[in-house]
């Protein structure tokens, strides 16, 4: 039997059937995924650095824009090339590669630059509704923030295609508001194409370009496009692997494009409107308040606002499924879509409630920048390992990346670490020499940096160092190993769960075709009365004598039958009494309950938590 526990995103794996499409039809099959991965290349963060990098600068940093957008085009085909071809996302395949220790490290750094992301969605949709609604204020937009952490899990409910569509969506009103806005703004066209010249002024742009960097390839997206590209079920054909990987990369071009567009309008706007008069500005809510006055238009602001509400609230969501997906795929550790939101919310929220409640509303502009420059440190530990896997011909077969995208890669990835190192030097000698305490700051911070740069260095030349020895085989659950047959022992006792509704005629079925004449059956039912909740097997009430009138009858009818039965009554929470009362059982035979979204919210889910607490097999009927 498949088991979706194993696979990346779980349900949702192989979910979107293309087998039985073709043509345009199999193409709009594939395509969806990249929009996913898009909206974190357009999010707040993005929005803080372009608009400080056009105000300060003008368009001289759209080059950068440029070479971040190449430099995601390329990484992002790994990704594809890494969750279609072998199966696995970046964080499952580090964790078949990689040994504990780095293992754990990486899954920091990866939560910490989820975190950063989280942290300008979190700011970022806090100033739309501030925008929209000036009566909030900043600080009570942070807090209304918690609440949409539950609009994923509703989502997700529907199916991975209506969460695209829905994504899809929300870029739509990002790209035609900007458009609009580019129209109203009216930029110099001769002054963008020398824009594209590279070159940087001095260290405030390079802190900018580095803000910009990471800003738009992102960590996260990383791991989360290497999953998403497997929620496509195809034949395991090498034609239909080429053709899974064609169509996926057709549909990042199409996104990531959009996202450079949306990127290079935001800088543009900030340029034409801004640098052009002398105004630096490095708040978001700035440049709303002057886009009127300045544009001449009442429109640019209102639009402005819109699309910073629906860039926060599509980053949040693919946000939740990366966390989701680092978490699993390095520690196995599987938590509620629900639970994972408001942990990773929760965790955002305290930097930007102390910083604004301390600091004020005019410190969020410095705050996304950071957020993003965090980012762009965390980018070296995710690109060397992705490298690496599409590079190995063991991993990847035929379908290894060829010569020229493994020289593209490093060139890439040495000029992000690079510009990272020299902005680290800057930012150190800064403190050193600003500082009262300059020992104490060097005895922090410098034996962390030295950590960091040697695991980065240890991740990098590693397989030139060592014989590389996978700890799985490229398929799914590792070595196929040899089955060693047992000879079948009877059932001795078969405990079945009932609850006195139709569920239990299926279950007590099913439990004496698997135990026949020679098992004993077990009947157990939960009283979870308050009276029971409280005073246990010392409960007397109605609802008891009523329920072992019920199991009496059942008892009945299978000695009737020529079934040896005893029957057992339990007290309080069920998903603590069953597996107390099935420690002699050999078998347990649970029927559901049938609750969906709403009831397992409300009344939480007993098989789930008993699973986890019994050494016996479990049939769900």
């Amino acid at each position: 039997m498949d088991d979706k526990s194993h696979r990346s995103l779980g349900d949702a794996h192989s979910s979107v059937n293309t087998t039985s499409k073709g043509g345009f039809r199999k193409l709009f099959a594939f395509l969806g995924p990249a929009y996913m991965i898009s909206v974190g290349y357009m999010d707040p963060g993005n929005w803080a650095t372009d608009i400080e990098g056009g105000s300060k600068f003008g368009y001289s940093l759209i080059w950068v824009l440029v070479m971040s957008n190449l430099i995601a085009l390329l990484l992002q085909s790994h990704c594809v090339r890494l969750g279609v071809v072998s199966g696995r996302d970046l964080a499952q395949a580090s964790k078949d590669h990689y040994s504990k220790f780095i293992n754990f490290f990486l899954y920091i750094l990866a939560e910490i630059a989820i975190a950063a992301c989280d942290l300008a969605e979190v700011v970022g949709m806090a100033i739309g509704i501030h925008l929209l609604y000036p009566a909030v204020s900043i600080l009570t937009g942070v807090c209304i923030t918690v609440f949409d952490s539950f609009i994923l899990l509703f989502l997700l409910n529907f199916g991975i295609r209506k969460l695209e569509a829905f994504i899809i969506s929300l870029v739509a009103i990002i790209g035609i508001s900007f458009f609009i806005q580019l129209i109203i703004a009216k930029p110099d066209i001769v002054a963008i194409s020398k824009g594209l010249i590279p070159g940087i002024a001095n260290k405030d742009a390079l802190y900018v370009a580095i803000g910009i960097i990471g800003a738009t390839v992102m960590p996260h997206n990383l791991y989360l496009h290497s999953s998403l590209v497997q929620t496509r079920k195809f034949e395991r054909s090498p034609l239909e692997i080429k053709k899974a990987l064609r169509f996926n990369i057709i549909d990042s071009a199409i996104a990531l494009n959009l996202a450079l567009f949306v990127n290079a309008a935001i800088l543009i706007i900030a340029a034409s409107t801004f640098f052009n008069t002398g105004i630096h500005v490095t708040e978001i809510q700035d440049a709303h308040k002057m886009l009127a006055p300045m544009l001449g238009s009442t429109l640019a602001p209102l639009l402005f606002a819109v699309a910073l509400i629906a860039a926060g609230q599509s980053s949040t969501i693919t946000g939740t499924l990366a966390g989701q997906i680092v978490m699993e795929g390095y520690l196995n550790i599987r938590l509620q879509p629900w639970i994972r939101r408001l942990v990773t919310r929760l965790i955002a929220i305290v930097p930007a409630f102390l910083t604004i409640y301390y600091l004020g509303e005019e410190e969020t502009g410095d705050l996304l920048v950071l957020s993003q420059v965090i980012l762009s440190l965390q980018l070296g530990f995710a690109i060397i390992p992705l490298i690496h896997f599409v590079s190995n011909k063991k991993r990847m077969g035929q379908f290894v990346i060829p010569g020229w995208q493994k020289i593209a890669s490093w060139i890439a990835v040495s000029i992000i670490v690079f510009l990272n190192c020299q902005l680290l030097y800057f930012k150190v000698k800064d403190w050193l020499l600003g500082s009262e305490h300059p020992f104490v700051i060097g005895l922090c911070v410098i034996p962390l940096m030295a950590v960091c740069l040697g695991i980065l260095l240890y991740i990098t030349f590693e397989p030139l160092l060592k014989k590389v020895r996978y700890n799985k085989r490229f398929q799914f659950h590792g070595t196929l190993e040899k089955i060693v047959f047992e000879e079948p022992k009877p059932y001795k006792i078969v405990a079945v769960t009932v609850d006195f509704t139709s569920s239990d005629h299926k279950a007590i079925n099913k439990a004496i075709q698997l135990g026949g004449k020679q098992a004993v059956y077990k009947l157990i039912h939960i009283l979870e009365s308050t009276t029971a909740v409280m005073y246990g097997e010392q409960s007397n009430d109605n609802e008891r004598d009523e329920d072992t009138k019920n199991l009496t009858a059942y008892k009945d009818q299978l000695i009737e039958q020529g079934y040896d039965c005893i029957t057992q009554l339990g007290f309080g929470n069920p998903k603590n009494s069953i597996p107390a009362l099935v420690k002699d059982a050999d078998l347990l035979v649970m029927g559901t309950h049938g609750h969906t979204t709403f009831k397992d919210l409300l009344f939480g889910t007993t098989i789930e938590s008993v699973r986890h607490k019994i050494s016996v097999p479990l049939v769900l009927v």
